[in-house]
């Protein structure tokens, strides 16, 4: 008994040094989302609705690196438990390629098409100018952020999670201020509007990435890229890793894909219910934060005991991870069902939208146990377990298979309003939850991805 409570006392010490620094640079990525809304709600609301159209794009490539780190980060958590440096820095490699092609890619999309990126969402003229001069100026920041993404998952795997997290305090601290002084035109700043937001949020990601290069290079060899082997692969290595990560970054990309189409469904609801639904997500999102630090600590903490073949204790793991993920989930709920009427009130809008926000954010606080089980599930538990293919059919058919053909059921069939439609998507994490568990029930999601065959 004894050795029991000492080891589950070891696992949940573990999973806070984990969870909580990511927690806390979440809660720091979106805490500044929802200053930018703000900020930016200030020049009204077609302002709002530009730069949540226009960030669409960076949504997909943050999706895209969020595949690439979440595939890295099973092999790497895996060979740290195995020790094995040399595949470490192999799969660092790979994964800077696969996320910096990615970023080069929308980066010119963004700054040499802008226009024809807006008009997928919408034909108003004055939110298209608007998203343009944002488009252009940010699109440079998506290939710095490769690089900060791919070396914080890697410093969270050894142990160093706090890093990434005092960096990121830095970081988004000159980016809030830098929105401030160019946003309103502070002092000797010119007032760009939204055109300083994305400066602002450029530099403020140079400076990350550049802060966390010095720091690996420093202070952490085993991750820190010393010779080209790290980016010469063989085809048996390559074949290795590619069927077990490419599933994941398939997911995560066409997930990002899904939620963009979800966007194009609201925006056939006017500009109203964009802007409600932007006002939603910045304020939602800053109650989601804890289920992203408990699904990274699942991952990388399920992953190293299979790395050191303890596979009974990483079902272990995962069990108390999913009775961990609903406590979160309920708690989180009762916070935002809480305070969705406080932040709503940050806003300037009208009367009308903030009451549609209020109520896309109960109808989100009821729905977050559910959404915090299918992240621990299929982005902690499977994927830790190198089970990417079923992870990715789970989360493709409640998006694709359900979520997508609601969403424009309901916005032009049925003719829903903004937060009878967001209820209807519920549907989409209900769908994921039933096949998630049924896999876990099942049992076959465990694979040990150390050893070459």
């Amino acid at each position: 008994m004894i050795r029991e409570i000492s080891e589950r006392k070891d696992f949940y010490l573990k999973m806070f040094s984990i969870a909580l620094p990511v927690v806390a640079q979440s809660l720091l990525n979106n805490s500044l989302s929802f200053v930018d809304t703000l900020m930016i709600g200030q020049l009204g609301e077609s302002s709002i609705a530009a730069v949540a159209l226009a960030n669409q794009m960076f949504f997909l490539i943050s999706l895209l690196f969020f595949g690439v780190t979440s595939g890295s980060a099973i092999f790497l958590s895996q060979y740290w438990g195995a020790r094995n440096e040399t595949n470490i820095q192999k799969v660092l490699g790979i994964s800077l390629f696969i996320a910096g092609v990615g970023a080069l890619f929308f980066a010119l999309a963004s700054f040499f098409f802008p226009r024809r990126i807006m008009v997928i969402f919408t034909t108003e003229e004055s939110v298209v100018q608007i998203g343009i001069s944002y488009l252009k100026i940010v699109a440079i920041s998506y290939l710095f952020s490769a690089f900060s993404q791919i070396m914080a998952t890697a410093l969270r795997v050894i142990g160093k999670a706090k890093i990434p997290l005092q960096v990121a305090l830095v970081s988004l601290s000159l980016n809030a201020i830098g929105n401030y002084l160019l946003i309103f035109g502070i002092g000797p700043f010119p007032q760009w509007g939204v055109a300083g937001a994305a400066l602002a949020t450029a530099v403020s990601r140079l400076v990350e990435m550049l802060a966390l290069l010095y720091i690996v290079y420093r202070r952490h060899p085993v991750i820190a890229i010393r010779s080209r082997q790290a980016f010469i692969w063989n085809k048996k290595f390559i074949l290795h890793i590619l069927p077990t990560s490419l599933p994941v970054i398939l997911n995560e990309f066409f997930w990002a894909l899904g939620m963009t189409t979800y966007k194009i469904a609201y925006s056939r609801m006017g500009i109203e219910a964009i802007a409600a639904i932007n006002v939603a997500e910045s304020i939602g999102n800053l109650f989601f934060v804890a289920m992203m630090g408990v699904s990274n600590a699942t991952l990388i903490m399920i992953g190293v005991k299979i790395g050191e073949k303890q596979i009974p204790l990483a079902r272990l793991y995962a069990k108390r991870f999913i009775t961990t993920a609903f406590f979160v989930g309920v708690v989180m709920g009762l916070f935002e069902a809480f305070f969705a009427p406080v932040f709503a009130q940050f806003f300037n809008i009208r009367a009308e939208v903030r009451q549609l926000a209020i109520y896309c954010l109960y109808i989100n606080a009821a729905l977050l146990p559910i959404k915090s089980l299918n992240m621990v599930i299929i982005v902690g538990i499977l994927r830790s377990g190198g089970d990417t293919r079923y992870s990715m059919f789970a989360e493709m058919f409640g998006v694709w298979a359900v979520g997508v053909p609601l969403a424009f059921f309901g916005a032009l069939v049925l003719k829903l309003n903004i937060y009878q439609l967001y209820l209807l998507l519920g549907m989409e994490e209900v769908s994921k939850l039933i096949l998630g568990m049924y896999r876990i029930k099942k049992g076959t999601w465990v694979n040990d991805l150390t050893e070459l065959h």
